[in-house]
């Protein structure tokens, strides 16, 4: 066998067996060992014609069924999950919304098969403090319900919660820190300690 029909079965097989669904080109290639990215490029262009994987964003290949939270937190990086998505999920707010809301570097909205993504700018130091962040096995970050708490309050400002049973108060109030803000230990306290 040629060495590059023998990286390219590798490609297919270690990307299969591999926990991950979504993949950047510098993924594949720390996978593979392979450090030539124009042919690495190349060989992934092939797979995605041939319908082997697929590449629904400049730069991000995937599995024929991805994880879309796996896909939120590969776009931007660095990012995490966090918002009116994590709130939903947890059960303290009603109101459904299809989107995966996240917190990055930037403000963006974009659609990869049909699936809505919105990532909220927030500063750096508040992005990468990690705490109230969870690393899922796939390499998701998401946020703690009480970490999108905080999250949407910062860049909401006061809003309506439906439940707010589900959080860990103290929780709340170990990582009000992360965001030296007054006004926010202001809306918090308002919420929390009726």
């Amino acid at each position: 066998m040629y060495s590059s029909q023998k990286i390219a079965t590798d490609l297919i097989f270690l990307l299969y067996n591999d926990t991950r669904s979504v993949y950047r080109l510098n993924d594949i290639s720390m996978l593979l060992g392979e450090v030539n990215f124009e042919s690495l490029n190349k060989k992934l262009n092939y797979f995605v014609r041939a319908n082997k994987i697929q590449n629904p964003r400049k730069g991000i290949y995937t599995k024929t069924n991805y994880d879309k939270e796996e896909m939120a937190g590969r776009v931007f990086i660095p990012s995490y999950i966090s918002l009116d998505y994590v709130l939903q999920k947890a059960g303290i707010i009603f109101q459904f919304n299809s989107q995966i809301s996240s917190i990055s570097y930037l403000s963006r909205s974009i659609k990869i098969d049909q699936t809505e993504y919105t990532y909220r700018k927030i500063k750096g130091e508040i992005l990468v403090d990690t705490g109230g962040i969870e690393r899922n096995s796939n390499g998701v970050n998401i946020a703690t319900p009480e970490r999108a708490f905080l999250d949407s309050l910062y860049l909401n400002g006061e809003q309506y919660f439906d439940n707010l049973n589900p959080l860990n108060k103290d929780l709340v109030f170990k990582l009000l820190p992360i965001y030296k803000s007054k006004i926010l230990i202001r809306r918090v306290l308002k919420l929390l300690t009726k």
